[in-house]
């Protein structure tokens, strides 16, 4: 008989109630990571070995994995898990905090630099969306991106559909998965398919009406004396190169990094070179 044991996952309550989850990998200082989707954490794993180097606290966001459905929707708002961010803070009874964010979780982590700036030790932003400071991504540099992959088996099929999504004909985003890894192999495709949000509610309030206020979010970030580095991967049509250079532009003290190879999730993609260059900043 096989006997299952569940592990409960560390919790906290959030200043409206709403009871968080999160979870830890390896030891050392920790960093506070935020994930993206809005989507069940375990898509990050121990991102590719970073946990031997710090230990990771890893945030399920509200509504995903191991945390609580709020009973208000509005609270999935990027700007109102910014209030999460620093309940966890709390929680651990840390003072600055090292804080990384990936995809659309970078969103809260920069409105949280912008907001409470003295409790930033470093920042990295992996593969960050840019929507809380209003970095616009064109259809161009999309396609530009993508036709990078000309020479791979799947990409007619993929490019087709992204040609439809960028013109608002319709378009299957499940055919564009290819596009966001640097090899779309069975590895990616099982990531790809354990990693997509199952909280339709989640993703829908994330970036609604006030989740974001760019003008202030950059004015904050000018003021910011932490130093961040922003990670792209070189194939990212999700955070293309050119919007993460952009951002980086915001920051006095911004390191950038474009991965070679790499697309949305650089350390499936060659986790040395990740763990190399994110360590290596993190300290």
């Amino acid at each position: 008989m096989t006997v299952r044991i569940r592990v409960m996952a560390p919790t906290f309550t959030a200043t409206d109630g709403t009871l968080l989850a999160y979870r830890t990998h390896g030891s050392r200082e920790p960093v506070l990571c935020i994930p993206g989707g809005p989507a069940d954490s375990t898509y990050l794993g121990d991102l590719g070995g970073l946990s031997a180097h710090r230990r990771l606290i890893v945030l399920d966001l509200r509504g995903t994995g191991r945390s609580a459905v709020p009973q208000n929707a509005s609270s999935y708002r990027s700007d109102r898990l910014v209030d999460d961010i620093e309940a966890l803070r709390e929680h651990l009874g840390l003072g600055r905090i090292d804080l990384l964010g990936h995809s659309a979780g970078a969103n809260p982590v920069m409105q949280y630099a912008a907001r409470y700036p003295d409790r930033i030790g470093r920042l990295a932003l992996i593969a960050p969306g840019t929507r809380a400071v209003g970095t616009a991504i064109t259809g161009d540099t999309r396609r530009e991106l993508a036709r990078l992959r000309a020479h791979e088996p799947w990409f007619p099929a993929a490019f087709a559909a992204l040609e439809d999504l960028i013109d608002g004909t319709g378009g299957d985003r499940e055919a564009i998965a290819p596009f966001f890894y640097g090899r779309w192999d069975a590895e990616a495709r099982r990531h790809h398919t354990a990693g997509r949000p199952d909280n339709p509610e989640a993703v829908a309030h994330f970036g609604a009406e006030g989740a974001f206020d760019p003008e202030a979010t950059r004015t904050g970030l000018a003021a910011l004396c932490a130093p961040a580095l922003l990670l792209a991967g070189e194939f990212d049509l999700n955070s293309p190169p050119r919007a993460v250079a952009e951002c980086a532009e915001l920051f006095p003290d911004a390191t950038l990094v474009v991965q070679p190879g790499a697309g949305h999730y650089p350390w499936l993609d060659d986790a040395g070179r990740f763990v190399a260059a994110t360590a290596a900043f993190l300290g």
